[in-house]
């Protein structure tokens, strides 16, 4: 267990409340970053208050516009401009910066210890622009230098430049950055935070600038350098020692080991027997009708000890937990009658899910449920049928007496407002969302989306928070609106706001997950054009804000305690006497009323049945999307902020596989943990990672060096890693079985792409005589690159046989002197993806024009240097087709627009593309002047051809989602087949084609190839 470093000694505050560390010493007049001083550290240093003061000249007002006409406004994404845009001016101008412009370099260089990082000259930084361009949808974006062009070229011709990234430690690296690669002038650069993106909001930020929050910069700054060098030794150290393509971190190596340490235990499980006895009964006189039968009154449980053991793989493990319940991470414990907390086993039969499960009938009208909950005055052991038959002869003729009747009132009282972890927890709960699914469309909301007469339109605030905190105008608002609405009003409307308590290390300058205008309600949204996964995400953060500030719900609790010889029995029923916030708002999974009929004490009941049943203790329940986010909160792993990616990161690296809403932890992940538990103990602790959250917390309000909290980590850490080097051992193990192809030893090996292990020949580095064989976990051989006899268009060589994700391609064996390529269509057909022309790049001069085929069949030339980026229409033999002339320029830069073809059909696009990426529609008057340069619009009647065209065969699979049926879909591009919810657009859920459903569609006579 790590020990916390000693902090510095408390020192007087100004509030008594809240004593305050005194903060570590800091060189003076040294900037929080390292490498280029921030342009915020260039500022004034004599200020009082550095993280509150504007850039400028300290008043607040602009400096002279010297010419200028606008202020600039920066902002990380073209979505939230597009918002912010609405509500100012046309003396500002927004632009985005497409998020961070610059990174940490990956290159290392002479005097640094890890890439882009000198540790021994005070954790200096160097960062370094990426020119390569990202993907964004079907197409690619400019790059970070393009962006930053932009931005420079505007931001030189502005009055003043806003900053006004997110109000987080990441936006405040993200304004820091922008000002240090664009060399902004301190005296006209702001920075401006705002937590919702409305027009109050927006003219509040503007009407206070302040200066980047040095020490906020310097927090983020700690956590990304201590992720490299953690993450960058570490992941090498695996690839060397275990496979290549794994990684490891300060987080996510901690985050498989809960998952890997939940696996284990499942494992090591040991299942026992115990038996259950319920009572049926009625009041005397009743009339209830039930005909007892023996052979029913016994029942066996359909889960037998071994069903999970005996299971091979995730699937087929998980299909033993099927029916375990959907349970609610954040639901309270429930309470029994004398005040203590009781398990579900408790509940009165009649009103117990997992009861129904165990196959007890439902009870007739006038008759209830009651369980054996103790026997001779303490707990019932009865761990076989033949104790279960016990107990049941000795109650034979014994009278069932009621000796308690208790009646309470009990409050359900709302949760807080979201946060990031809850609303992870719950979109994945009731909307079946994947932690990512929601951050997505909560993304989407913040930033803003388009509304019928409302144009762009932010409608929650931020999504990344840990604070419960709401403000003062937003409870106004929401108590006015309960008190106004007629379904609801001052009944369900509390004294004083019901107020929560956030987390301890909650920024409390952040509020909680809210809609910006709380008369903005789900239906009036749906109405105005919200739709898909903003929708239903929308309209469960405006029900969880309006419950939260609603009554609790009032439960009518009864409970019977009945006594027969020597057993005492329990029975409760539950009725919503008012449904408070819960009218809003229901439990996750419904809570049904379960009435009791009236009984007195010492009245004797008729005893209608008498039920054994069967159970077996279950293992620990797998990990799902919620419950991990809970697990990853409650150990301080990461921030809330992170954890959609800790989750898809620790996914694509092959440590988990997520199966029917759980996750598995693969093979590798098994071997990977246990290297680095004996390797690397600290960076594994949980309490280390949490304590360096709180150092971080720490960084940020300027009670803490970051630099020495990272020398004190790097000491030990550094000696750790050189022993791991030279004393960890590969995890490869070498059998006695030879190689079938060369008769060299076989040796056992790991894959980070399937996350198992293989078999593979020790002669596979072998540089005169190499050996590829390979043979998987089924035992059959794994076929590598086959050298087929199909002559290259372009050279004549033979082309190589290749799977990939998107399934069967070939590549020329000439290359990289030979670029081409084909793809096997569905139908089984080649066809040339990339061919060498004679025609030289008319752009660069030095590159020969590549002709390709886009996947909706259409031919153009690209030339192969990444960083010349030409590109255009050809025709069959390769050769570049000007663009017909439409006469119509770009409104935002004035070159032409041009005619593009994507396969919903014809578009215009600027031809100053990528550069100006300005397209529009092209309408009926538009349509009419250009007939007849505009090609043929795609052929109507298609989509119902392809539908006619897919394999006849039943479809069983669910979706991952919702749980609605899936349907066979095919591919617009290349014909491939993959599986689509049925409840498209609302759930955009997909699938891959499963080997069983292949199987099918082979059977039936058409097999395309299953989309990857």
């Amino acid at each position: 267990m790590p020990t916390p470093r000693k902090k510095p000694a408390s020192k007087p505050s100004s509030d008594p409340k809240k004593p305050t560390r005194s903060p570590r010493k800091k060189a003076a007049n040294t900037p929080a970053t390292t490498g280029v001083e921030p342009a915020a550290g260039r500022r004034k240093r004599s200020a009082p208050n550095p993280a509150a003061v504007p850039i400028g000249n300290g008043d607040g007002a602009p400096p002279p516009a010297g010419g200028r006409t606008f202020d600039l406004v920066i902002v990380e994404s073209p979505a939230k401009a597009k918002t912010i845009n609405k509500y100012l001016g046309p003396s500002f101008r927004v632009l985005a910066s497409y998020g961070h412009v610059r990174d940490l370099s990956t290159r290392k260089l002479k005097g640094e210890e890890i890439a882009g990082i000198r540790i021994a000259d005070g954790w200096k930084l160097r960062y370094a622009v990426d020119e390569k361009a990202e993907e964004e949808g079907r197409g690619r974006r400019r790059t970070a230098k393009d962006i930053l062009a932009e931005l420079r070229r505007e931001a030189d011709r502005a009055n003043r430049v806003l900053l006004a990234s997110d109000p987080d430690r990441e936006g405040e690296a993200i304004a820091r950055d922008i000002a240090d690669e664009l060399k902004l002038d301190p005296a006209r650069t702001y920075r401006i935070r705002f937590n919702e993106i409305t027009k109050s909001a927006i003219q509040q930020a503007l009407a206070s600038p302040e200066q980047i929050n040095t020490d906020r910069v310097a927090a983020q700054e700690a956590r990304r350098a201590m992720d490299r060098v953690v993450g960058f030794p570490l992941s090498n150290l695996l690839g060397k020692k275990v496979a290549g393509g794994l990684s490891a971190g300060r987080v996510q190596s901690v985050a498989v080991k809960l998952i890997v340490d939940r696996e284990r235990e499942i494992e090591a499980f040991v299942t026992d027997e115990y038996w259950k006895i319920t009572a049926l009964l009625a009041p005397q006189g009743s009339d209830v009708v039930w005909a007892a039968d023996p052979k029913k009154s016994k029942i066996f449980a359909k889960k037998k000890p071994g069903d999970e053991k005996a299971a091979v793989g995730p699937k087929a493990a998980d299909a033993a937990e099927t029916d375990e319940p959907v349970e609610d991470t954040e639901a309270p414990e429930p309470e029994a009658a004398d005040g203590q907390e009781t398990a579900a086993a408790e509940v009165a039969p009649g009103a117990s899910p997992g009861q129904e499960r165990a196959g007890l009938p439902k009870p007739p009208a006038g008759s209830f449920m009651a369980e054996l909950v103790k026997w001779d005055a303490a707990d019932p052991k009865l761990g076989a049928e033949t104790a279960a038959d016990a107990v049941v002869e000795a109650l034979r003729g014994v009278p069932f007496v009621v000796a308690k009747v208790e009646e309470k009132d009990r409050q359900d009282r709302p949760h807080a407002p979201f946060t990031t972890s809850t609303l992870q927890q719950q979109a994945f709960l009731r909307l079946r969302f994947a932690a990512s699914r929601s951050m997505r469309a909560a993304q989407d909301l913040y930033q803003g989306v388009e509304l019928q007469g409302q144009g762009q339109t932010a409608l929650i605030t931020y999504m990344r928070t840990d604070s419960t905190r709401i403000s003062p105008d937003a409870l106004t608002a929401v108590r006015s609106f309960i008190g106004a609405h007629p379904k609801l009003g001052a009944q369900y409307l509390p004294a004083k706001p019901n107020v929560y308590a956030s987390g301890k290390s909650a920024q409390e300058a952040h509020e909680a997950i809210r809609p910006t205008d709380v008369t903005m309600t789900p239906n009036r949204a749906k109405e105005l054009g919200l739709g898909g996964d903003q929708f239903r995400l929308y309209e469960l953060i405006w029900q969880r804000f309006v419950a939260s500030q609603c009554t609790p719900a009032i439960l009518a609790v009864t409970t019977y305690d009945i006594t027969a010889g020597q057993g005492l029995f329990r029975a409760r029923g539950q009725v919503e006497k008012f449904p408070g916030y819960r009218r809003v708002l229901a439990p996750v999974g419904g809570q049904d009323n379960v009435v009791l009929p009236a009984v007195k004490e010492r009245d004797v009941l008729d005893r209608l049945d008498l039920f054994e049943t069967q159970h077996f203790t279950q293992p620990p329940p797998r990990y799902n999307q919620a419950s991990l986010v809970k697990a990853l909160e409650k150990e301080g792993i990461g921030r809330p902020s992170t954890y959609a990616e800790i989750i898809r990161r620790i996914q694509s690296k092959g440590y988990v596989t997520e199966e029917k809403n759980r996750f598995f932890a693969t093979e590798i992940a098994k071997v990977v943990t246990d290297l680095l538990v004996r390797h690397f103990p600290k960076i594994m602790d949980m309490k280390f990672t949490s304590h360096f959250e709180e150092e971080l917390d720490e960084i940020e309000t300027g009670r803490c060096n970051y630099r020495e909290v990272l020398d004190e980590f790097w000491g030990p850490f550094s000696e750790a890693l050189k022993q791991a080097t030279e004393g960890m051992a590969a995890a490869r193990e070498v059998l006695e079985e030879k190689c079938p192809k060369c008769g060299r030893p076989l040796e056992r090996r790991y894959s980070a792409k399937t996350g198992g292990s293989f078999v593979g020949c020790t002669g596979w580095k072998d540089k005169e005589s190499p050996c590829r064989f390979k043979r998987g976990e089924d035992g059959k051989e794994i076929a590598g690159p086959e050298v087929t006899d199909i002559p290259c268009p372009a050279c004549g060589k033979m082309m190589v046989k290749k799977e990939g994700r998107f399934g069967t391609f070939f590549t020329c064996s000439g290359e990289p002197d030979c670029p081409t390529t084909m793809n096997l269509r569905a139908d089984g057909t080649r066809v040339v993806t990339a061919l060498p022309t004679k025609n030289k790049c008319p752009k660069c001069g030095k590159q020969f024009l590549l002709l390709k085929e886009s996947k909706a069949g259409k031919k153009y030339v690209q030339c192969p240097d990444a960083k010349c980026k030409f590109i255009a229409d050809a025709d069959p033999e390769g050769n570049p087709v000007k663009p017909a002339d439409t006469g119509i320029v770009c409104e935002k830069c004035g070159q032409p627009m041009v005619i593009k073809v994507a396969w919903r059909g014809p578009f215009l696009s600027c031809s100053g593309y990528p550069k100006c990426r300005n397209a529009k529609s092209i309408n009926a008057e538009l349509r009419e002047k250009l007939k007849d340069i505009l090609p043929p619009m795609p052929e109507k009647g298609a989509k119902e051809k392809a539908k006619s065209d897919l394999p006849q065969v039943e479809i069983t699979e669910k979706c991952p989602d919702c749980g609605a049926p899936m349907r066979l879909q095919k591919s617009r591009f290349g014909g491939r087949l993959f599986l689509g919810c049925t409840h498209y657009p609302k759930c955009k859920a997909t699938a891959k084609v499963t080997p069983e459903l292949q199987a099918r569609i082979d059977a039936a006579g058409a097999a395309p190839t299953p989309a990857g």
